[in-house]
């Protein structure tokens, strides 16, 4: 009978085992300067180091304690010694796992988790532009979102006519660096605010996506009814590609964590929610470096003397970078189950 369970196990396991070992050894011979570069290397199928080298050693423990055949131990041993020498050996570069991280994993991570991610926009996008539209036929219902005195605070600080401030004046660079160490606050606030209420079964998540889309699409409606169009959009529109991809995603983060309490399938509820956290974790390390860019584009850029034009250009751009970053980088990574 353990022989039976052993076959079925090595059946089942085996392409991933190889395609581990291929990718380590692929790894290490692409790093060593002692390699032929007349000689190409043929790349094999690229894998989630991490989260693969934590199946085997999974797969170690568990052949351990079934007692399966010791070549078959001495294999998996020998695949777990590679691993932790390339995740954490002395040869490991500090920059390769973040920059492998940003390059593919957390791209084709998001993809993964692309329902979660579409139900999060839905939840922040859908009453954001209701809003903004139904401003412009219902200019009073701004008021039903944002105090008046609120309301008359953007109003003065997005005033072409102001003589208080003026939209892209130049500012000292400790005003700037201020300005950068509040928005960062700021937007990891609301991320945090979005992941974590994913812990109250995803009621938490669903009020603070809903809360942000409305106020933000009032605030947004309400200035652009008031025909502030260049003062605002020419101020915001810099960093809205990656601050807004950023709530979106913090809520398909905290979304994830409800899964896990709400459906947690076979597992426990416990057990469910450490898995999902893994994975929720990993999108809020990738959301809070987008919050922190947008910081920076907001404090450097978006309040520069510059052709209104330039910035809608530039806007453009980034939005186009951030929707191909996400469409096309790491298609190839095989994320382990």
């Amino acid at each position: 009978m353990n022989t039976i369970k052993q076959s079925q196990f090595i059946n089942k396991h085996q392409q991933q085992w190889d395609d581990f070992e291929a990718w380590i050894n692929y790894q290490e011979l692409s790093s060593s300067k002692k390699r032929s570069k007349k000689k190409p290397i043929e790349v094999p199928k690229e894998i989630d180091l991490p989260n693969a080298y934590r199946q085997i050693c999974y797969h170690y423990s568990l052949a351990n304690s079934r007692m399966y055949s010791p070549i078959l131990l001495k294999r998996l041993n020998h695949l777990v010694t590679l691993g932790h020498q390339r995740l954490y050996g002395v040869h490991t570069h500090f920059w390769q796992p973040i920059k492998y991280f940003f390059a593919a994993g957390f791209p084709s991570l998001v993809r993964k988790e692309w329902r979660l991610v579409l139900l999060a926009s839905a939840l922040f996008y859908v009453p954001f532009f209701a809003m903004l539209i139904a401003i412009q036929f219902q200019p009073d219902l701004v008021y039903s979102v944002i105090d008046s005195d609120q309301v008359r605070s953007m109003e003065s600080m997005y005033d072409p006519n102001s003589l208080e401030r003026k939209i892209g004046r130049e500012r000292e660079s400790d005003s700037d660096l201020y300005m950068f160490g509040f928005y960062v606050k700021h937007n990891t606030g609301i991320g945090f605010q979005n992941f974590a209420g994913g812990m109250l079964f995803g009621i938490g998540t669903l009020f603070f996506l809903l809360f942000n889309g409305l106020t933000i699409g009032a605030v947004a409606g309400h200035l652009t009814h008031l025909e502030f169009i260049d003062t605002f959009w020419g101020f915001v529109l810099g960093h809205t590609s990656f601050e807004l991809t950023a709530i979106v995603l913090s809520g398909a983060a905290g979304l994830k964590l409800a899964m896990a309490l709400i459906k947690p399938g076979r597992k426990s509820r416990i057990r469910a929610l450490i898995d999902n956290s893994k994975i929720a974790v990993k999108i809020m390390y990738g959301a809070a470096t987008m919050f922190i860019i947008a910081a920076f584009i907001e404090a450097f850029w978006s309040s520069t003397v510059m052709p209104v034009m330039i910035k809608y250009s530039v806007a453009a751009l980034l939005w186009s970078l951030v929707i191909a970053y996400f469409l096309f980088l790491g298609r190839q990574v095989r994320h382990a189950t």
